[in-house]
């Protein structure tokens, strides 16, 4: 299931990043519960944290389909971008009034999507550094096949007050993908992958 393996690659990345002592790792979750797309952006938020990342993993209909991307909160160029943000975001459908929460926000409405692509604009430059850093070292250390950076409207990223992004990190309807990143090894190069791009983006605003 995507909800237990984006929990072990994350607990992998934090592990990873917290032997730096000079960064603090702050978890939405770091075990097995439910924490509303709103909630997430505003543990962030609170932590004033200098960068906010989502951890997914894909689906499509067609089975044969494979490789990794990474999102930026934007426009949706494709149907395809529209189509993962649309997933992504449906999981609203489990929160309590989540109508009144997210201001009438339907999960299935494409206009919607287009309404929320206006924010986190002022961060936009600094997101797809990051999401870049993420692409590559996917494709270039490990040889997975990326898709590189995309832009779509995802609820989770929406109100976070600092560079955002989503990573899909491969996709579970493709049964070789699924089963790589149910793996240890699957596991351990992705949260590597991401811990390293990490590194790079903060050495690389920092100078």
């Amino acid at each position: 299931k995507e909800k237990d393996i984006a929990l072990d690659v994350v607990l992998k990345i934090g592990k990873i990043l917290e032997q730096n002592k000079d960064i603090t790792v702050i978890y939405t979750r770091k075990t097995d519960v439910f924490i509303e797309l709103r909630e997430r952006a505003t543990i962030a938020n609170k932590a004033k944290a200098n960068l906010f990342i989502s951890v997914h993993c894909n689906a499509a209909a067609n089975k044969n389909a494979y490789g990794t991307e990474t999102y930026t909160m934007g426009l949706h160029k494709t149907d395809g971008n529209l189509n993962v943000a649309k997933r992504e975001n449906s999981v609203i459908l489990q929160e309590k009034d989540y109508q009144k929460t997210y201001d009438g926000f339907d999960p299935n409405s494409p206009l919607a999507h287009i309404m929320m692509a206006n924010y986190q604009s002022a961060f936009m430059a600094s997101s797809v550094k990051f999401a870049s850093k993420v692409e590559e070292q996917f494709s270039k250390t490990y040889q997975r096949k990326s898709f590189g950076v995309k832009q779509a409207g995802f609820l989770v990223i929406w109100r976070t007050a600092m560079p955002s992004v989503l990573v899909e990190t491969g996709f579970l309807t493709n049964p070789e993908e699924e089963n790589y990143l149910a793996s240890e090894k699957g596991q351990n190069e992705v949260a590597t992958a991401i811990a390293t791009a990490f590194k790079a983006y903060k050495e690389e605003i920092e100078k």
